[in-house]
């Protein structure tokens, strides 16, 4: 533990020490502090870098995926020379260069219900900087169980949001009662496919650092025990309006976590809660397949196989040929002049980047509930309905099966994947 500060460290935090809500006591806590930050991404890299920047003595950083180049437009740990390495060894590496003063442990793995407690047992304050369900319910679960503050921040597109939860703590807005948990905000996960990733939604670069250094100084107010915690106050941010929304949340007390009688006691199986997987099978080939084109040669690039099976679907594929076709299958329908309808349902800004039919046949997502009236002279044709990777397609073509669309189909793999097998060098994105 550290008591005092030498020389250069006060020369390093003299900006911090001249703040009478800092001073030397105040430098001496974020010295001696111990922060968990999980997920190394577009939130996790701004975080981190502040907190190093301000002297926290130890951060943990918790992720398990690798730094791939589409990262570099927001995650600004990164660069180039980073590509293809674990993002919390590239991270660690950065933030000890930026003060050696921090500990930096590296914890690569998912996060999940057999480690979580374990893992965040060491810290005072954990941040969630997690992008999918069943890692943001896990954390939010495990910190009200083992009474530490959740400093949580999550982005989409151009709108990100931050809040402090913390049942164990009193909700300052809202005197005698405690601060609400993440499941009092959203008791029940929202359908599989419902919420598009940022993969599929895209985000604005600077949105994750706006949010990240928000969370950063939500940590800096806790470790000091300065100004008001963002307990019960959820702070929503356009980037599009440059505007900050604020409005209240209350502790549920029939949250089966943090409520008057819970009955979660323990971490439970959050992919089957959820129903989706803490990491995307789609995204990991994803960001495997963007490395090694970001390291290959020109030639490797054109000698490397596509690593398609014999149907030219990636290894491992789950197809459905009950609601599936394949790029090969509809490259065929299409050359034989079969009457096969094809339908876009990704966005317009997608379809500008590439696409397979005219945009005549693009309904987009806010037009899904039009599309069984649009092809109603289609009716007994053959559809297949393509997206970006599959996900939204087969939502349309279970829709239109249940409009009485017997041969709505889903195109496997999406344009990608077409890109991939039918169309080589099309554009990836």
């Amino acid at each position: 533990m550290a008591t005092n500060l030498n020389s250069e460290q006060i020369n390093r935090y003299k900006r911090h020490l001249i703040l009478p809500e800092v001073g030397m006591e105040g430098q001496l806590k974020l010295l001696n502090a111990k922060v968990l930050c999980i997920g190394a991404g577009g939130l996790g890299c701004p975080i981190s870098l502040y907190l190093a920047a301000a002297g926290v003595g130890t951060i943990g950083l918790a992720d398990v995926d690798i730094v791939s180049p589409s990262n570099l437009q927001r995650q600004v740990l990164f660069g180039i020379s980073s590509v293809g390495e674990d993002k919390v060894k590239a991270a660690a590496k950065r933030l000890r260069d930026l003060n050696p003063d921090v500990k930096i442990n590296e914890h690569k793995m998912i996060v999940n219900s057999s480690n979580v407690m374990e893992l965040i047992k060491d810290y005072d304050i954990v941040i969630d900087g997690t992008d999918n369900f069943p890692t943001r319910y896990c954390v939010g679960d495990a910190c009200v169980l083992a009474k530490k503050p959740n400093v949580y921040g999550s982005i989409f597109r151009f709108e990100g949001y931050v809040t402090v939860f913390a049942p164990h703590l009193p909700n300052p807005l809202r005197p005698g009662e405690r601060g609400p948990c993440y499941r009092c905000w959203y008791p029940e996960p929202p359908d599989p496919g419902s919420v598009p990733s940022c993969a599929e939604g895209g985000v604005i670069g600077v949105l994750p650092g706006i949010i990240g250094t928000l969370q950063a100084n939500e940590v800096i107010k806790l470790i000091l025990g300065v100004g008001t915690p963002s307990i019960g106050k959820v702070t929503a941010f356009s980037a599009m309006d440059l505007e900050f929304q604020k409005f209240k949340i209350r502790r549920d007390p029939n949250c089966p976590v943090c409520g008057d009688h819970p009955t979660i006691s323990k971490p439970i199986d959050y992919e089957q809660f959820c129903g989706i997987p803490a990491m995307d099978p789609k995204s990991l080939e994803e960001t495997k397949r963007e490395v090694l084109d970001a390291r290959a040669t020109p030639a490797a690039k054109a000698a490397r196989s596509p690593g398609l099976d014999d149907k030219g679907l990636p290894p491992g594929y789950q197809f459905k040929p009950d609601w599936e076709v394949t790029p090969r299958q509809l490259k065929s329908y299409l050359d034989k002049g079969n009457n096969v309808i094809v339908v876009d349902v990704r966005e317009p800004y997608e379809w500008d980047i590439t696409h397979i039919v005219d945009k005549d046949k693009l309904f987009p997502r806010a037009h899904w509930p039009q599309v069984a009236q649009k092809l109603a002279d289609h009716k007994n044709d053959p559809i297949v309905i393509h997206c970006r990777s599959g996900a939204r397609s087969l939502q349309v073509a279970q829709m239109l099966r249940q409009a009485g669309f017997k041969d709505a189909k889903s195109l496997a793999g999406g344009i990608l994947l077409w890109n991939k097998d039918i169309n080589p060098g099309g554009p990836q994105y």
